[in-house]
């Protein structure tokens, strides 16, 4: 049987932040460029993953931003695909299951594992770095989309905070964008 991939896709400084010390992302460069080559980050994937605060953040936004006047051809398509997939949330706080929602409280190593032993597409986790580190630890990530901005944040959330073993990566590609962020697209050696 194949496994599924688990897929994260994640903003960071050139210095290693994926969030300032606040937990500010106003330093993150978005525009159609990146969002077009993104998207098949959500074309190969079925299920997202969340962390509790990006999961909130998305489903404030993404079920109606479709809807809106002026929707842009990104807002329609990402609209479209997160009222379509199914939605895991790792979380200690939200309990209890909504529709094409399940929150996981506990044994998240056990969940994600039976998460990708299921048949389907990838799963693909938009930020979320505390559950991120969570799912580093287990070594549960195949895959590590990471676009870094040109700006050094000097202190934050840092990237990698929890990994206490090496982690081999290979490259898979590496793309620069002309706002100055570079794409770096990794999969687990």
């Amino acid at each position: 049987m194949k496994m599924r991939k688990l897929v994260i896709c994640l903003h960071v400084s050139a210095d290693g932040f994926v969030a300032g010390p606040n937990g500010e992302m106003d330093w993150i460069h978005v525009d159609d460029e990146i969002f077009d080559y993104a998207g098949y980050l959500t074309d190969e994937a079925d299920t997202a993953l969340y962390g509790r605060i990006t999961y909130e953040m998305m489903d404030s936004y993404w079920p109606t931003a479709a809807d809106q006047p002026g929707a842009s051809k990104h807002d329609i398509q990402h609209s479209t695909w997160y009222n379509s997939v199914n939605k895991v949330v790792l979380s200690k706080m939200l309990k209890g299951n909504l529709e094409k929602t399940r929150f996981v409280n506990e044994n998240i190593n056990e969940e994600i594992k039976k998460l990708k032993e299921k048949d389907g597409k990838n799963i693909l986790m938009f930020g979320s770095p505390t559950a991120v580190h969570s799912l580093m630890e287990f070594n549960l990530i195949d895959e590590y989309w990471m676009f870094v901005n040109p700006v050094i944040l000097g202190e934050g959330k840092k990237m990698f905070d929890s990994v206490r073993e090496k982690i081999n990566l290979t490259l898979v590609e590496a793309k620069s964008f002309a706002a100055g962020v570079v794409g770096l697209h990794y999969k687990k050696a």
